[in-house]
């Protein structure tokens, strides 16, 4: 009897750890539960389907078969295999699922390839039918796991459709040579057997989140010169694909979320109603726009009109400060969001792929910048870069996963690192507080919003450290964490929460450079100006650097809140450093 009730509680545990199917729930997503769920995920960009800017690539290599020419060129076919191997086996690992877990994401969302899964429509032996290809699905059943275990949601995407959907050939790797996917019959039979084939596999998986259907429409059906269906009125061609994959999923699946995304990228949903299933999520993607409730405001309509749930399924490439507010503005309307992506070669996404000189130099070539690398030479600098992809090799980029999770929902300032006054002690400019614009620190540029205004304006002109307003670029002076703030501006300012151990008076030693003219800098303490409003002298180059020193800056113990105050920009700024003065005892 022992052993029974000892076995009856063990599985009253499991089952207990079970959050059953997500579904839709009027204009909610819940679990098994009947709780609400907020799905707070990222995109694995770039793992299956290699889209050029990601690697540094745009305005060479139009779509991923492009790269994939390219690199045969260099390396021939087995080098090319041998590339494209160990970059699917670096690029995701259980390592970045728990990581991400870790970090306080709840869903994943995969964007697959065709092509791992089945064949191409040219390449079928028999026309009309579908060869499957394990590896893919063997990478989705891995992921899958991963998942499972640390209790994320995967969302299954199919970013790449046979054939490609839309006139933006990019996102899913379209071949203009081969029919697409809306002028090919064989190509929508292909999608639907795919969907079928997974929503099968996956049926009974709790874990899977949802089966979002199609990335990104993308194409004028009424009017060709509306080349990516965001004038289009009725959607037709689209809407009965929907309708045809719906009805093949639901031969083998009846659990599941089916997510489906407008035309013009996910955002023109014109002819689409009335849904046809009960369990379904509209999803709608958002960049470079306004980040007030009025920028979705037709998504909040379709919400209440159709009572169905909606999903930010695509968001983020902008500053930490845009991507905070955003994700603040859906939450506060109760939408969940994935965020694209998780990786690549730049700062604004958690995980930052570092280019090395092999893969730099091939880079070179590619753009008429350098001397062809041997093969021998392309294939290293190619392994070497699908390592980097490894996120033991990644650069973990904190400020921004902390301004996707942390600052979303508080408006506190924490700091970057902590930071002990100490006699001598150095406090790099560029390790200024995490926090919202305008609490941390205060930059006149610190987002991008060209879809609203037309302008391509760079938030951060040095794009190195950190992915906030401020301007950070590598330093060369003598003692340097590896980077300073520049382009500063007059009336920017950083903020940093420092920590003393006593009541203490300090000299600050300010080490700045500039080229052009003298700047003018201010300290402020627990928001009080601090010691005189000093002038940092022109040096005459951006990285010769000089020292100035603020007198008598009295700080209280414990933690203070140390302003850096750019009265007159132009100069550069390495780092502050603390001296005690006489009468203040010795700190070490």
């Amino acid at each position: 009897m022992r052993y029974f009730i000892i076995s009856m509680l063990l599985l009253a545990g499991i089952t207990s750890k079970s959050q059953g199917f997500l579904k839709a729930d009027g204009p909610a997503i819940k679990n098994g539960r009947g709780q609400e769920i907020i799905l707070r995920g990222m995109g694995l960009g770039g793992w299956m389907l290699q889209e050029p800017y990601m690697m540094q690539l745009s305005g060479f290599a139009a779509t991923q078969h492009d790269i994939r020419r390219n690199i045969t060129d260099l390396v021939g076919e087995k080098g090319a295999q041998k590339f494209y191997d160990a970059w699917l086996a670096n690029h995701c690992t259980k390592a970045d699922v728990d990581s991400m877990a870790a970090w306080g994401f709840n869903s994943i969302r995969l964007p697959m390839h065709y092509n791992l899964y089945t064949l191409p429509i040219e390449k079928e032996p028999v026309a009309g039918k579908q060869t499957w290809i394990e590896k893919g699905f063997r990478m989705t059943d891995s992921l899958l796991s991963w998942c499972k275990a640390n209790k994320i949601y995967l969302i299954l995407d199919l970013h790449a459709a046979p054939g490609g959907q839309g006139n933006d050939i990019a996102i899913s790797d379209r071949d203009t040579s081969t029919p697409h996917l809306w002028k090919s019959q064989q190509n929508q039979q292909k999608t639907i057997a795919l969907w079928e084939k997974l929503a099968a596999r996956y049926a009974n998986e709790e874990w899977i989140g949802a089966y979002d259907l199609i990335n990104e429409p993308n194409y004028g059906f009424q009017d060709a010169a509306d080349k990516n269906g965001c004038a289009e009125t009725e959607n037709a061609p689209l809407r009965k694909l929907y309708v045809d994959l719906t009805t093949a999923i639901r031969k083998v699946d009846k659990k599941h979320i089916i997510i489906i995304e407008g035309n013009c990228w996910g955002n023109n949903y014109a002819g689409i109603f009335p849904l046809w299933d009960n369990n379904m999520v509209l999803s709608f993607h958002k960049y470079w726009n306004n980040t007030s409730d009025g920028s979705i405001q037709k998504f909040l309509d379709y919400r209440t009109q159709y009572n169905v749930p909606i999903w930010l399924g695509e968001s983020g490439e902008n500053s930490n400060s845009w991507m905070t507010e955003t994700l603040a503005m859906v939450e506060r309307n109760k939408i969940g969001w994935a965020l694209w992506p998780l990786k690549k070669s730049g700062p604004n996404n958690p995980l930052q792929v570092k280019i090395n000189p092999g893969y730099r130099k091939i880079l070179n070539y590619w753009k008429d910048q350098g001397p062809k690398p041997t093969p021998e030479e392309a294939l290293a600098g190619l392994m070497e870069y699908a390592s980097a992809t490894k996120i033991s090799n990644n650069i973990y980029n904190k400020n921004v996963t902390d301004a996707l999770i942390r600052q979303t929902g508080t408006w506190d300032v924490i700091p970057y690192k902590d930071f002990s006054v100490k006699n001598d002690a150095v406090l790099f400019a560029s390790d200024y507080d995490l926090g919202r614009s305008g609490l941390a620190y205060h930059d006149k540029d610190s987002a991008t919003y060209w879809v609203e205004d037309t302008r391509h304006q760079e938030w951060n002109s040095g794009h190195q450290y950190r992915n906030e307003g401020v301007d950070i670029e590598a330093c060369t002076d003598s003692v340097t964490n590896g980077y300073n703030v520049g382009w500063i501006q007059d009336g920017e300012w950083m903020q940093y929460t420092i920590y003393s151990p006593q009541n203490g008076t300090f000299d600050v030693n300010v080490r700045s450079a500039s080229k052009l003219a003298d700047g003018r800098l201010q300290l402020l303490v627990n928001d009080l100006a601090a010691g005189e409003n000093i002038v940092l002298p022109n040096t005459g180059e951006d990285q010769r650097w000089a020292t100035s020193t603020i007198k008598n800056i009295s700080l209280n113990k414990g933690w203070n809140r140390l302003r850096v105050l750019a009265v007159k920009g132009g100069f550069n700024l390495n780092y502050l450093q603390f001296r005690q003065t006489n009468g203040t005892a010795a700190v070490n």
